[in-house]
């Protein structure tokens, strides 16, 4: 399996984030590119160029864009998903991170582990939403799309 290598997130359009959406992009982008598993299946019996890749992730009309190049920035692939299967689950991750950065600043240690457990099974759920969304086109693993998921959640945020 081949990996990504590097990743252009297109928030040029968006507003400026919140330090706490700042971090969440931050360390996302780190791990993503610390370990990860991306590779672009044969597809009707076309050639495509193995990994590693550049990633560049965006919102455009409404769709979340995928624009996958080679190492020497030669186009391999371009998808677009829709992004109604993740309204609600981004929403609901938000939600569950607002709770959670309140929690930090003033709960007990086993009500922010609480808080932690849902906003973990929400960011499995998004990650699966993604894995199934990409399936014939790009096989990610359940990491990989987890830390995907975080900076759709990102890109999704200001738009």
């Amino acid at each position: 399996m081949s990996h990504i290598s590097h990743i252009d997130l297109d928030d040029r359009n968006l507003p400026p984030p919140t330090p706490e959406i700042e971090q969440e992009r931050k360390v996302a982008m780190f791990d993503l590119l610390e370990d990860n598993s991306f590779d672009l299946p044969k597809r009707d019996d076309r050639a495509v160029p193995d990994g590693p890749y550049r990633v560049g992730l965006s919102i455009k009309e409404k769709r979340l864009v995928f624009d996958i190049a080679t190492e020497d920035e030669q186009k391999a692939a371009e998808f677009h998903l829709s992004l109604s299967p993740f309204r609600q689950v981004v929403k609901d991750y938000w939600a569950i991170c607002e709770s959670y950065y309140d929690a930090v600043k003033n709960m007990p240690p086993s009500q922010i582990e609480t808080i932690d457990m849902a906003r973990r099974g929400i960011h499995n759920e998004g990650a699966r939403i993604l894995q199934e969304r990409l399936e014939g086109k790009a096989d990610v693993d359940t990491d990989t799309a987890r830390r995907l998921f975080t900076l759709i959640c990102v890109l999704h945020f200001g738009g």
